[in-house]
């Protein structure tokens, strides 16, 4: 078994000043694209302002001068608005290389991961005064698959990957959850985690995005822990 390590708040830090360059981005791409149709539309204005101008009732000279500034105002807030943008888009790629690394890691998580016929080891979490657990697992298409009982203990489950016949399952992503009893009621149903390889890391709508084997997509606030590899 390979050592685990917690996702660092260190990267968890660097994730969130990725996923807050990333909104940042948005925005600033936002208002300068009105900022550039406002721009637009005063050139548009001041030409036809100066082109219909009475000959012989020209613009003041001041009036012409503080209309140039206003002008020149705005140009530069479209400059500015670019270039606020193009560092926006260097810091949120910036982010992602941090965890170019993470590439080929396994990420423990409570999404759909892939079996590919070898053990899968599970991290169950059963409700507080639960004295009865059941593990559930669900396969690509949400169809339950197979209903066990478990030990109601935080301890890892090996899950062999077999049906409730006991034959061997598909190689697939699958899904996993607990349902906790109490006096043979159902008192919650809670994921249950287990590892995954991340195939991709990439910019999302929150930030830095991870991508599993299984395919799930989730972000590093998403990853209880990551090791090498299992080989």
């Amino acid at each position: 078994m390979n050592g685990v390590t917690s996702a660092s708040t260190a990267t968890a830090g660097t994730a969130s000043a990725a996923a807050a360059g990333s909104a940042a981005g948005s925005q600033t791409a936002q208002q300068g694209t009105m900022i550039s149709s406002d721009f637009e539309t005063f050139l548009r204005l001041l030409t036809t302002q100066i082109r219909n101008q009475d000959p012989l009732n020209p613009m003041e000279s001041t009036e012409f001068a503080q209309q140039l500034a206003t002008f020149s105002g705005v140009e530069q807030q479209v400059r500015t608005n670019t270039l606020l943008q193009s560092l926006s888009d260097r810091l949120a790629l910036s982010g992602m290389a941090q965890f170019a690394p993470w590439v080929g890691m396994e990420a423990r998580v409570d999404g759909a991961v892939m079996f590919s016929g070898a053990p899968l080891t599970l991290y169950p979490a059963p409700a507080a005064g639960a004295d009865q657990a059941v593990l559930v697992v669900h396969d690509a298409q949400g169809r339950e698959v197979q209903r066990s009982p478990a030990a109601v203990s935080t301890s890892p489950i090996d899950w062999a990957g077999t049906d409730a016949s006991g034959a061997p399952l598909p190689a697939g992503p699958y899904s996993f959850t607990i349902e906790s009893y109490q006096g043979g009621q159902l008192i919650g149903t809670s994921a249950v985690q287990a590892y995954d390889t991340i195939t991709e890391v990439r910019n999302g709508a929150s930030g830095t995005e991870f991508v599993l084997r299984g395919g799930s997509t989730v972000t590093v606030a998403d990853i209880a822990a990551l090791r090498s590899p299992s080989g």
